[in-house]
């Protein structure tokens, strides 16, 4: 390999220039050139952002992934510019265990038919995780961390530039003092002095102009910060879906195990008893009733399945508040509003999971979970 010695040579003595120049600063030896206080403010602005958006990245991958030898791995990886294989998350795999454990203990059993319905919500649970997690990544992980890992890194180079063309202009203003020192003493001829202050002359256009380069690149940590809003919306929105899915399929979940509690719980009919629902189990509010409410108005009317104004005989009327939103699955349902309050009952035979609410001249099903019975 072929060495230049006169340019490694010249480096070195620039290197060496450079260094008892920041030196003799440091111990107040020597003059320095103090940048404009609007760059100035740009730099400690920029600072700023680099070890907050540090931060932010870190304790966002720590939240994201508590693991740390799977960050460990996510960074191997990034780095060798690979795709991360799929990883199963917790949830995912304790759904897994219960569906095996199921198989197991035999899925017609209680224990083993719970088991297979919690199971199948853990692994929607983790379905929805990975979901977060990647969309996560994308929006807002990788923006923060491409700044770090270039923009920044541009203006770190640009500014180091500018310090050593800083330390370059003061050499050369020192020179010129020392020359021109050197002339009244007639020590030197005219031509040094000349040359020192045409010197000086290349250096203050050569600091100028990075200090105009580092200054428009710091100046654009403005238009970062917008960006960077713009995917700190994007998170919390996906923050807000994960939990509103998992909060979803957990009040599902629940109105499956509790559905399962009643049917296991509920006393069998007799085998002579006439097919149709009994209307003294399905009463599921404790507001008041009447006598009335023990005798079905649903003898032989209409078919099982088709309600008339005379089979939605009221058990008793209370006023609810709604807790969440819910959009209505179908016409025989009624969306709500949350905060809102609404009239709710329940007729002879409804699933008591659900009750009829009223809204003005609306009325449809409402599931009992996202209300709370006022009096």
């Amino acid at each position: 390999m072929d060495f230049n010695v006169k340019k490694l040579a010249s480096d070195a003595g620039v290197f060496f220039t450079r260094a008892m120049q920041f030196t003799e600063e440091k111990l107040g030896q020597a003059e320095k050139t103090e940048l404009d206080q609007h760059l100035e403010n740009l730099i400690i602005r920029g600072d700023s952002t680099k070890n907050w958006t540090e931060k932010i990245l870190r304790q966002t991958e720590v939240l994201l992934q508590p693991n740390p030898s799977a960050r460990i791995e996510e960074f191997i990886y990034d780095k060798l510019d690979k795709k991360i294989p799929s990883r199963t998350t917790n949830a995912e795999l304790l759904g897994q265990y219960m569906l095996d454990a199921a198989t197991e203990f035999g899925p017609e059993a209680p224990y083993g038919q719970t088991l297979i319905t919690v199971g199948e919500y853990q692994k929607r649970l983790g379905g929805a995780e990975r979901e977060f997690l990647h969309t996560s990544a994308t929006t807002f992980l990788s923006p923060l961390r491409n700044f770090l890992e270039g923009d920044w890194k541009t203006i770190s180079k640009e500014r180091r530039l500018l310090e050593n063309r800083r330390l370059d202009l003061d050499i050369c203003k020192a020179r010129v003092r020392k020359a021109k020192q050197a002339e009244a003493k007639a020590a030197l001829l005219s031509e040094e002095v000349d040359k020192a202050e045409h010197e000086l002359r290349v250096a203050q256009t050569e600091f100028d102009r990075q200090a105009e380069v580092t200054r428009l690149l710091l100046e654009g940590i403005s238009s970062m910060h917008l960006n960077h809003l713009r995917c700190l919306q994007d998170f919390a929105e996906a923050q807000a879906t994960y939990y509103a899915q998992c909060h979803h399929y957990m009040q599902e979940l629940q109105r499956e195990l509790h559905r399962r509690t009643n049917t296991a719980g509920a006393p069998q009919p007799p085998a002579t008893a006439a097919a149709g629902p009994n209307p003294a189990s399905s009463a599921f509010l404790s507001g008041p009733s009447s006598s009335a409410d023990t005798s079905s108005p649903l003898s032989g009317q209409k078919a099982p399945g088709t309600l008339s104004a005379e089979q939605l005989a009221v058990t008793g009327t209370r006023k609810a508040k709604v807790l969440y939103d819910y959009d209505a699955h179908d016409g025989s349902e009624l969306s709500l509003l949350a905060d809102e309050l609404i009239t709710v009952y329940t007729v002879p035979g409804m699933d008591p999971d659900w009750l009829i609410g009223e809204r003005g001249n609306e009325k449809g099903k409402v599931p009992v979970t996202y209300l709370e019975l006022l009096s």
